[in-house]
């Protein structure tokens, strides 16, 4: 049955292969559906269109608009103190980030839920195609954002993998997303695409350029934060942890390196 493989199991990316991860990611639900959903929209781009130019340039455009997108998002919401300070979002925030940076080699909380990743990327690209190629164009960029998102998920696992990448691109994306996760969150939010970091000044090539948080897990929701707005914890069941369960060496080699 659909979802089989993933029902009441917990899957720890320090203790998995790249084997075991190709496994569990085709296997999970959101993946399939984003999956389902890409073949579905494509399939109506194509069916709609009427100019080829104006559906590459939609292809194009929501290929550059996403990554801008994902920085925003992941800086601005993900990372903003507020989500958590109102009861309504609280559990939100956890769910999206928060249980992520607690402990970031837990597979189940890496991916986004489909209530919340399904409305944002059709948001961010369907309007732009829209406007590029009418029902055709928002068909061709929800199926490049949902596309997209499968690339930005398989590589964000990748990144928390207990795994060296043999490519030196991949394992050089790798070690700059550990520094966000291990040494300083506030900078490197990118995935894959360090573009909008380094536009924005928010990117750091090593560890040495910026000193180590003391936030990094908790993205400052704090012992002190928690007793002013608890949602969280509550829902957690447990006060917020300063350092995530001990990470693979391989990744705690690859976080210090260059620094």
């Amino acid at each position: 049955m659909w979802g089989d493989a993933w029902r009441g199991r917990s899957y720890d990316l320090g203790k998995m292969n790249l084997r075991d991860l190709a496994i569990a990611y085709s296997t999970y639900p959101a993946i399939q559906a984003y999956a389902a959903l890409a073949t579905v929209s494509a399939v109506l781009a194509l069916f709609w269109f009427e100019s080829g130019w104006r559906l590459v340039a939609t292809v194009l455009v929501a290929s550059l608009i996403y990554p801008m997108a994902w920085y925003g998002i992941h800086r601005y919401i993900l990372h903003g103190r507020w989500l958590y300070r109102m009861k309504w979002s609280a559990t939100l925030w956890k769910r999206i980030h928060f249980d992520h940076h607690q402990d970031p080699h837990k597979l189940e909380v890496l991916f986004g839920s489909l209530a919340n990743t399904l409305p944002t990327i059709a948001l961010v690209t369907v309007p732009f195609g829209w406007a590029i190629d009418g029902k055709a164009g928002a068909a061709a960029a929800l199926t490049t954002g949902l596309v997209t998102t499968c690339i930005y998920e398989f590589f964000h696992c990748i990144q928390h993998l207990n795994y060296k990448p043999r490519w030196a691109w991949v394992a050089r994306i790798k070690q700059l997303h550990l520094y966000h996760h291990f040494h300083n969150e506030d900078g490197n939010y990118g995935i894959i695409a360090y573009g909008p970091d380094m536009l924005f000044g928010s990117f750091y090539a090593h560890a040495k350029e910026k000193p180590r948080s003391a936030t990094v897990f908790n993205l400052g929701y704090d012992l002190e934060e928690a007793g002013r707005y608890p949602w969280v914890m509550e829902a957690t069941g447990a006060p917020p942890r300063d350092r995530p369960p001990r990470p693979p060496a391989s990744d705690t080699n690859t976080a210090k390196a260059a620094s």
